[in-house]
């Protein structure tokens, strides 16, 4: 008879890892639902509340603009690392909801004619200068200038709990099945996507009366539902943390001067750089994608928000099959490769062969193929990060990657627009718009982002970094099976 000398904890339960990732999951997949909320609504936005390209980009951007230039997302990092997961997790709920409210009365009709209204229209009119680089600029609408502010608080959380919900994936699924983990977790959160870009512009059809402020009252209420999942994940955290004892973090606590090791790796800029790449051709590109289907293709945009919605849907079924094939077989850097091919194929699709063809068949296979391509980057990239740092310096890790993400996440928007409206001169009809500048400026992105992953691939060759190698260790495999 063998003695069992292992104490269990509940990550070594299988119902109760995953539970732990619902509950996360669940959090960041109606964060995503606000994130993207007026995305399909862009020609509404225009029409009733006067937000041209350029004042819809601004916008879009500002999510990121104080995690890019106050650091807030190095400070979530150093928080989540001293703090925990538990902590972390619930401060980014409160911070989003709250952002989230502010940008709910911002584009509701009690705002329009408010005192409110007339403050934001006396306030923050900067003139457009290469030194201004915040969202504000003379004649945007006062509303997009609120909507701004509580987009900016948003990120804040929402870009917090990013990294919040890596770290905690690491802490529950380290040794087991963390790609595929992280794959169900982007699955989920992709499905958001795909829900807000059909949703909402069905819910801002409803009872008659168009109404661009419904969509997002839905998406608060989602939000709230979402801190309640974040604390009830803070006690399943607890739990496990008085089984642990933590003692690897109390034998050598996290010090700021241990930045310096992230700082100062070569992978780990390279890892980040594509990082930013890559996301900069995608998340800009969905706020865009409804109104560029629409004038390449006059689609209405309930039916524009149908066919892009294929999309986030392909990329939440392909992306845990995609993080399973990575933990048991690894080869993450040559998907990280091929995720960036597909990419440049795709974008380079919607800027000359769609607005030639027309064609609706063609329009799916390209945003299929990015859905894969989709899959293909963000499970391999997360999982790799562990293999490049030490274990009490992740949630700082992460932080330095996602703040060197926000900047292209809010700079891109921002060029985006103002492409769009100089490319576009007098054309007043939102869904008239050219879009093949646009589309070569995502393209161009991926084209960067593939020559730093054939870098990448040969230093792991060359190093031995384990990016090729697969996340479950032959031990963890063995402990699974006996207790199955």
């Amino acid at each position: 008879m063998s003695t069992q000398t292992t104490k269990l904890t509940l990550r070594d339960s299988k119902a109760a890892r995953w539970t732990a990732l619902v509950l996360l999951a669940s959090a960041m997949f109606f964060g995503y639902i606000f994130m993207d909320v007026l995305s399909p609504l862009k020609h509404l936005m225009q029409e009733q509340r006067g937000w041209d390209s350029m004042a819809f980009g601004n916008f879009a951007g500002s999510e990121t603009f104080l995690n890019v230039f106050v650091f807030f997302l190095i400070i979530a990092g150093i928080i989540l690392d001293k703090m925990g997961v538990r902590f972390t997790a619930i401060l980014s709920g409160a911070v989003m909801l709250f952002g989230g409210c502010i940008n709910y009365y911002a584009v509701t009709d009690a705002f329009v004619g408010s005192g409110v209204e007339r403050f934001f229209d006396s306030i923050l009119n900067l003139p457009q200068e290469w030194w201004n680089v915040t969202p504000f600029y003379e004649g945007m609408p006062a509303s997009a200038k609120l909507s701004a502010i509580g987009f900016m608080l948003f990120g804040c959380g929402v870009e917090m709990a990013g990294i919040t919900v890596s770290r905690g994936i690491v802490k529950w699924f380290h040794g087991k099945e963390m790609a595929l983990a992280m794959g169900i977790e982007m699955a989920i959160a992709r499905i958001g996507v795909a829900v807000v870009m059909v949703g909402a512009p069905v819910i801002a059809s409803l009872g008659g009366k168009v109404s661009v402020s419904r969509p997002v009252a839905f998406s608060v209420l989602l939000m709230l539902i979402g801190l309640i999942c974040f604390i009830v994940y803070g006690f399943m955290d607890k739990k496990l943390e008085s089984q642990e004892g933590n003692t690897e973090e109390k034998d050598d606590p996290f010090k700021i001067s241990d930045l310096k090791y992230i700082f100062t790796s070569k992978v780990f800029w390279i890892v980040a750089l594509l990082c930013v790449l890559y996301y900069s051709a995608i998340f800009p590109f969905q706020k865009y994608a409804v109104n560029m289907l629409q004038c390449n293709l006059g689609y209405s945009a309930k039916t524009a928000g149908m066919v892009f919605s294929v999309f986030p849907l392909g990329a939440a079924a392909i992306t845990p099959f995609l993080g399973n094939f990575l933990d048991r077989r690894g080869k993450g850097a040559t998907m990280l490769i091929l995720g960036a091919v597909l990419m440049i194929v795709c974008h380079l699709s919607f800027a000359f062969l769609v607005p030639w063809t027309q064609d609706t068949f063609l329009t799916l296979a390209s945003i299929v193929l990015l859905g894969i391509s989709f899959s293909l980057v963000p499970a391999a990239l997360w999982p790799s990060v562990p293999k490049l740092v030490d274990k009490k310096l992740l949630g700082s890790a992460y932080a330095v990657i996602f703040w060197i993400q926000n900047i292209g996440l809010y700079a891109f928007p921002m060029i985006i627009g103002k492409t769009l409206t100089a490319v576009n001169p007098g054309v007043d009809d939102p869904t008239k718009l050219n879009y093949t500048v646009p589309m070569c400026i995502f393209a161009s992105l991926g084209v960067l982002a593939l020559l730093l992953g054939l870098v990448l691939k040969g230093l792991d060759m060359k190093n031995n970094y384990g990016l090729e190698a697969p996340n479950i260790t032959p031990a963890a495999s063995e402990a699974d099976e006996s207790k199955a």
